[in-house]
């Protein structure tokens, strides 16, 4: 399954052009549902804001949906929708709140304010890569533990969870091809006494990236 990059954490970003406020919302969503949910969920909570424009785009089905939610047309909800195609970004929903300060800002100061929030709550919020992980029980004795979760971190390895009981017991899930690595190192490290047994495959998101 091919990967591709989604919100990392919902987030959100303010500035001020020209006495204007912006708020800009960033969220990761998986449907057209959720996506709308959020949107109206933000509209009650602005109720009293000039405009609340939003794009939203899913990889299934290659949705996208914009709206400009009052503003002249094609200066907010398409610019807001570009920015994320532009950093191949799916499953994100966006919102940017504004409230008028009284100073129109002209066509091309409201497109480079709605890109301008979008892009900042975008950043605030990171990215992270879905992609195919592989799940793995791994045993581990108390002393090497620490020693475990460095080189399971060297692997770009991630420790979901432990049991502790006479041995520790860590559930890790690493990216596709990552796994045989780690392997050899818990064998090196336990003289070949640890050997992980495999759990299954799981499609789930990566860590922390910053947009471009």
């Amino acid at each position: 399954m091919e990967s591709y990059l989604v919100p990392f954490e919902t987030a959100e970003s303010e500035f001020v052009e020209k006495r204007s406020r912006f708020i800009g919302k960033v969220w990761r969503v998986e449907s057209e549902e959720e996506a709308r949910a959020r949107i109206e969920e933000t509209k009650k909570h602005h109720y009293d804001a000039r405009h609340n424009c939003w794009c939203y785009l899913l990889r299934d089905r290659n949705v996208l949906r914009y709206s400009d939610d009052g503003e002249p047309q094609g200066t907010a909800g398409q610019p807001m929708l570009n920015v994320f195609q532009r950093e191949g970004v799916y499953n994100a929903c966006c919102v940017v709140t504004r409230y008028f300060g009284g100073v129109l800002l002209g066509a091309g100061g409201l497109t480079r304010a709605y890109a301008k929030g979008a892009k900042d709550a975008l950043n605030a919020a990171g990215v992270c890569r879905m992609s195919l992980w592989t799940q793995w029980e791994i045993p581990c004795s108390y002393p090497l533990f620490e020693q475990v979760k460095i080189e399971m971190e060297g692997a770009s390895g991630h420790l979901m969870d432990a049991e502790y009981g006479a041995e520790i017991l860590i559930h890790g899930a690493f990216p596709d091809g990552m796994a045989g690595r780690f392997q050899d190192r818990l064998t090196e490290l336990s003289a070949g006494q640890l050997t992980m047994r495999p759990l299954g495959q799981v499609f789930q998101p990566g860590p922390r990236e910053e947009a471009k």
